[in-house]
């Protein structure tokens, strides 16, 4: 059957987050390094992440109310006026940063609209989210933006039936091995993972071996082609 719907993750597969978000740690950290080393620091707040996911989900709110918990924790429960000030801080710098789209993006989207119908399925703040989409240029080539709080196939069931003709003729992707191309190829997809520089730990995951659904590419420009040679 033939592909007839791309989704495509947006953080770290269309423009750059993580790396945002890993300069805002080694801040956090420095703030704290009259408390705490910064190894100590870095445990602390990947544990306090770990456990507020379910109730604040992704995004940099819940980020910056999980700095905020381990400055609590780590200081006592009496953490400096400043450094709740300097969070906040981060926090606000964050959700303002400008776009940055990788390279590539703009033009294999491009290519990919003429033929397929793209789908942006992303997770986190739903402000923030739909902020970046505006800001990345890229809104209008995408037929649907889908905001889940979390990535599962099921998620991918819904995505690929509401907006596409079933995940068999569908393609997702992503740089999370874990919410990007385990789930969709759980859902019955085609999906192509492409490694951005770093990965959340929470996004960590093996990918499958021989599995004739799964592209691992350099960039996003090889895409295009991978996909025509599947449709």
């Amino acid at each position: 059957m033939p592909i007839t719907t791309v989704a495509l993750d947006a953080d770290d597969t269309l423009w750059h987050n993580e790396t945002i978000f890993r300069l805002t740690h080694d801040r956090f950290a420095a703030l704290l390094s009259d408390h705490a080393e910064q190894a100590a620091v870095a445990d602390r707040i990947a544990e306090v992440e770990r456990r507020n996911l379910r109730l604040y989900g992704y995004g940099v709110k819940g980020f910056t109310l999980s700095m905020i918990e381990t400055a609590m924790e780590i200081c006592g429960g009496e953490a400096p006026p400043h450094v709740v000030r300097e969070i906040l801080a981060a926090g606000r710098e964050m959700l303002s940063h400008p776009v940055e789209t990788l390279p590539g993006v703009d033009e294999a989207l491009a290519e990919l609209s003429q033929h397929y119908r793209l789908v942006l399925v992303t997770k986190g703040d739903l402000m923030d989210q739909e902020r970046k989409v505006a800001a990345s240029g890229l809104g209008e080539l995408f037929a649907a933006v889908e905001i889940a709080s979390e990535k599962d196939r099921a998620t991918y069931d819904h995505v690929f039936a509401r907006h596409g003709t079933g995940a068999a003729q569908g393609v997702m992707i992503g740089n999370s091995v874990r919410s990007d191309i385990l789930p969709a190829l759980a859902a019955g997809a085609f999906a192509i993972h492409i490694p951005y520089a770093i990965t959340w730990a929470h996004e960590e995951a093996d990918l499958p071996q021989d599995d004739p659904r799964l592209g691992v590419l350099d960039a996003i420009a090889e895409a295009p082609e991978w996909i025509a040679a599947r449709a």
